[in-house]
């Protein structure tokens, strides 16, 4: 830690420790009876006075004890970031509940946000696996009203995509279904490049499928992530800190803007690896809806296949401790389920 001598570190480490479990600011009488400090609370003030120069710690009121900066935030993190480990009754746990679940990728996202949630008391955001190449698998064709047909395609790695359809004119289910069956197998496992070179179908209605069916692969790939599946926005309403203002709805508004949503995406994973972890503090001055929250990330599934994103959102006050090894070991469990099931059709 820069410029901190050893009992400096210390100390700011005991302020953000106490401040996570209590959201109270602490003091140096405070610390000397909670952690039995061999120090007098006269050199301890001292001592929380340099941390407040120096841009770690801050006092909120005059007369009260001294809250942790984004900058002692990030000193915290640091710590946190190779040493915090999850129980490996926890580990089994979750584990177990992976395990037992279909092999199915909405199933498996749908629970990796509950466990997350569960774990961490903040709110989860998981994106599906996102194939870097897209792959068709098969689609079907469904007669709604009229002339209206909903395309259902399924791609390899589970990602759906569906879009209704407005025909020249009225078409029967039983063509429809005809067109379907005949399409999947010849397209199945097949990526765009590949389909985007089959030659031209003879009948107008299979080449106006097919060629929305390349559209729609081609809107995948460019897609940044998959199906966004959260969980816990309750939890960051209870927290103390946000019951007399609008920060936790701010920040919660960010999962519903999809495209504010999709750039954060788009801009955490860039460079980031599968299995490296990125804790945001305050947005990072780049979003702010953020600025009073902090986010941990993580990238998982197989390179250059198919990868996603998961994370936590929670107060700057939330247990770093708990909530890094867990998104750690989620992401560790997704990207093997990827590799063991996906990797396996491609």
């Amino acid at each position: 830690m820069p410029n901190l001598s050893d009992r400096q570190q210390t100390l700011l480490l005991l302020v953000i420790r106490d401040y996570i479990e209590t959201a109270q600011p602490v003091g140096s009488k405070r610390l000397v009876e909670r952690y039995h400090l061999d120090l007098s609370s006269a050199t301890i003030r001292n001592e929380m006075a340099a941390l407040t120069e120096m841009g770690y710690l801050r006092q909120p009121h005059t007369s009260a004890g001294r809250v942790p900066t984004e900058e002692g935030y990030r000193v915290f993190v640091g710590q946190m970031m190779n040493q915090a480990e999850l129980p490996d009754t926890v580990q089994q746990t979750i584990s177990h509940q992976f395990y037992q679940s279909r092999p199915d990728v909405e199933q498996w996202m749908t629970l990796a946000a509950s466990v997350l949630a569960h774990q961490s008391q903040g709110v989860s955001l998981v994106t599906a696996p996102h194939l870097e190449r897209a792959r068709f698998k098969h689609v079907e064709l469904i007669s709604t009203q009229g002339r209206q047909v909903l395309m259902v395609m399924v791609m390899a790695g589970g990602e759906v995509s569906q879009q209704i359809l407005t025909l020249a004119e009225p078409v029967p289910q039983e063509r429809l279904s005809q067109i379907a069956a005949r399409l999947s197998p010849i397209l199945s496992g097949h990526s765009l490049e590949e389909i985007d070179g089959i030659p031209g179908r003879a009948d107008p209605l299979e080449q106006d499928i097919l060629s929305l069916i390349i559209s729609d692969l081609r809107r995948a790939e460019d897609h940044v992530s998959g199906q966004i599946y959260t969980d816990g926005q309750t939890n960051l309403l209870a927290e103390p800190e946000f019951a007399e203002s609008d920060d936790a709805r701010r920040a919660l508004r960010l999962f519903e803007e999809r495209s504010t949503l999709q750039d954060l995406l788009a801009r955490t994973s860039t460079g980031s690896s599968v299995g490296g972890l990125q804790v945001l503090i305050g947005g990072e001055g780049g979003w702010e809806e953020l600025r009073q929250c902090s986010m941990v990330l993580a990238r998982y599934g197989v390179p250059g296949l198919a990868t996603g994103m998961l994370g936590v959102l929670g107060p700057m006050r939330m247990s770093y401790a708990r909530t890094i090894p867990t998104v750690r070991f989620v992401a560790g469990l997704l990207s093997d389920l990827v590799n063991e099931n996906i990797a396996g059709e491609e």
